[in-house]
């Protein structure tokens, strides 16, 4: 008997991956074939998906890098992945495609356009995506993981939430230990790639937190490669407990056990900490399209569940006392812990699946069943 079969299209960030592994997840639970389409940066993040889920790479291009000549040659490029993916999904016709953003997913999209095939969008940020944007109007469905998310007139959209890796909402809900006299622990994550500005600005404000409070402190913190080294160097010299690396396998873990995240607004991130139920300190990319970090920020500092502090905002001081607001108030920290978790919609996975088996026309097979 032929499995319903899944194209799952996204762009090479964390971002779009993670959401997209979520989905995956709970298909291929279903009873699902499903493959992921993405290029070269996108694959490295296929580490934490499912093994059963199919990998393609496949070529695309961006305006976004390169050189006068690259760029000219970006749509020559995407045309023949749009061409390329075509005659692919003639031979082995999907039942739907969802693409998650990003220039990697141009591909899978267009091809699905030209032969018709059932085919849906998935925007996490509260702005849509230039990829996104793109096919708003081409495409048979919108899922949103931001809410109100920013679309063209004449696009009915469904809210379904970000969806969470297995790992985070396997912490959904994990107790919250508020802040005390005893070990307390700070993330600090920047997004898949880390940020320049929170490896500048995190270690020296930790630092120069009360001896009271950083004797009690330990510190998670993702920076880039080439940024790890000088933060180690300085949370070693100033006598911080920290554990500097590019990229956190276990965020889940060290999310459910800190006191404190510090991190950007990417959807995935809020999401996560939603999830979870964490307090936190939101710095929203300053340079994000349509400030879409801001967007994403805006629910869970209006819940009075994180602290926003815009990148123009952000200093040493100005961070140290916002850490300090929180690892000082034990009660206020927990009242955001729990106001985290009324933003969560820990289900988005499940309700995003169900949107796709409503494209298809098949009925779910996940033993928990689609959630309303």
């Amino acid at each position: 008997m032929r499995k319903p079969y899944l194209i799952i299209a996204a762009g090479g960030t964390g971002g779009h991956m993670f959401p997209a592994q979520a989905l995956a997840e709970v298909m291929l639970r279903r009873g699902w074939r499903v493959k992921l389409s993405t290029d070269a940066r996108g694959a490295r993040y296929t580490g934490g998906f499912p093994h059963s889920t199919e990998i393609e790479q496949v070529a695309s291009a961006t305006f976004a890098r390169g050189g006068v000549l690259t760029k000219a040659l970006v749509p020559f490029r995407v045309l023949g992945g749009v061409i390329s993916m075509s005659m692919r999904m003639m031979r082995d016709r999907p039942d739907v495609v969802v693409g998650f953003g990003g220039y990697p997913s141009i591909p899978a999209l267009g091809a699905a356009w030209l032969l018709k095939r059932p085919r849906m969008i998935h925007e996490q940020n509260g702005v849509l995506g230039r990829v996104n944007a793109i096919f708003a109007k081409r495409v048979d469905q919108v899922a949103c993981g931001t809410w109100p998310t920013d679309l063209p007139e004449g696009v009915n959209a469904v809210h379904v939430g970000n969806p969470v890796r297995l790992a985070i909402k396997e912490r959904a809900g994990a107790a919250y230990i508020s802040p005390g006299d005893y070990p307390m622990s700070i993330l600090v994550i920047g997004g898949s790639q880390g940020a320049r500005i929170l490896s500048d600005v995190v270690p020296p404000a930790i630092a120069s937190l009360p001896l009271e409070t950083l004797q009690h402190l330990r510190v998670s913190h993702q920076a880039r490669d080439e940024d790890g080294e000088r933060v180690a160097a300085y949370y070693a010299e100033h006598g911080v407990t920290a554990d500097v690396q590019p990229f956190f396998n276990d965020v889940s873990t060290r999310m459910s056990e800190a006191q404190l995240v510090i991190s950007r607004s990417g959807a995935s991130s809020v999401a996560d900490i939603s999830v979870i139920g964490r307090p936190s300190i939101l710095i929203p990319y300053a340079a994000a399209t349509g400030d879409h970090q801001s967007a994403n920020a805006r629910g869970l500092v209006e819940a009075g569940a994180a602290i926003r502090i815009p990148e123009s905002k952000l200093n040493v001081d100005s961070l140290a006392e916002q850490i300090l607001a929180v690892l000082q108030n034990p009660d206020a920290a927990l009242q955001m812990s729990l106001a985290a978790l009324r933003q969560a919609k820990p289900e988005a996975a499940q309700d995003l699946a169900a949107l796709v088996e409503t494209l298809a026309g098949h009925i779910s097979q996940d033993p928990e069943g689609p959630t309303e």
